[in-house]
């Protein structure tokens, strides 16, 4: 297959085949990512796109999953989405999955009846990297929406019949602001109401601004309790029921996968057992993006 830089996808999708449909994000302008900054982002030609289908066909047979890299794919022009799902469909008979990222701006340039016709096309599931909540924190780290236009995105997803995966970054806001950002992130993500909810813990990477604002002394890292203190209160607030929650990402202190509400309380019982130092986290060592 044909791909052109670093290419990333969710760890949901490690089983799928990687289709770059375009090259790198159309945002790239948040302070904590040092993803894509190898790229200028760009839409490849759809012919090249379909070229690397017909070779996927050849070399694979038949898959059942697919997912469209690269950081904002859901920004192409629908027509060509459409176009590209189609040939998936055509190529793969077994096809049950197609997967996209979708970046808020992105989201919210497109219509209500574009995303409609893209889930019938067979486009089933967006994840969207929300991080927070907070519109200060939003405006901060340079997401380019606040929380109100988070929201509506993720509510159009979710209308349009797309299987909604949220992102949420822990310690995004610094030591001492945790809670706050838990708050406002939680009340967005009830609001919201994804299927699935994923919580990453933030890790600097240099070459970031927010790499450059903690060496210069402008940002302060929450250490393991803060963080722990954050998921222990998205755990406690969170209403949506049932949600697919996972805090397992390899940036994560403390592994935790499963379903809320129903296993609120166990979830609670090993945040507390890490709290009180009964339970071993994850070193700083270990800890990757």
């Amino acid at each position: 297959m044909r791909y052109e830089g670093t290419i990333y996808r969710p760890p949901g999708e490690r089983h799928s085949y990687l289709l770059q449909a375009t090259v790198g994000c159309s945002h790239n302008a948040c302070t904590f990512c040092g993803m894509y900054k190898d790229k200028v982002f760009h839409v490849r030609p759809t012919a090249d796109i379909l070229e690397d289908i017909r070779m996927a066909k050849a070399y694979y047979g038949d898959l059942t999953r697919v997912f469209l890299c690269d950081g904002d794919a859901i920004g192409m022009p629908t027509e060509d989405l459409l176009r590209i799902l189609r040939a998936l469909y055509e190529a793969f008979p077994s096809l049950q999955k197609v997967g996209i990222y979708a970046g808020p701006c992105s989201t919210l340039r497109k219509t209500p009846e574009e995303l409609r016709a893209l889930r019938k096309a067979g486009l089933t599931r967006a994840y969207l990297g929300v991080e927070t909540g907070s519109d200060t924190l939003l405006r901060q780290i340079g997401k380019g929406v606040d929380g109100a236009q988070m929201l509506r995105a993720g509510v159009m997803l979710r209308e349009a019949g797309l299987d909604l995966w949220a992102m949420v970054l822990l310690g995004l806001a610094g030591s001492g602001a945790g809670l706050d950002h838990a708050g406002a992130t939680t009340e967005l993500i009830n609001r919201m109401k994804p299927r699935h909810l994923s919580l990453l813990t933030l890790v600097l990477e240099p070459g970031t601004r927010l790499y450059a604002d903690w060496r210069e002394g402008r940002f302060v890292p929450c250490g393991p309790e803060e963080i722990l203190e954050e998921v222990r209160y998205l755990v406690a607030n969170l209403t949506v029921d049932p949600l697919h929650f996972t805090c397992d990402h390899a940036s994560n202190y403390l592994p935790l996968k499963g379903t809320l509400s129903e296993e609120r309380e166990r979830f609670l019982a090993a945040i507390d057992a890490a709290l009180e130092g009964k339970r071993k986290i994850r070193p700083e060592f270990s800890r990757r993006v």
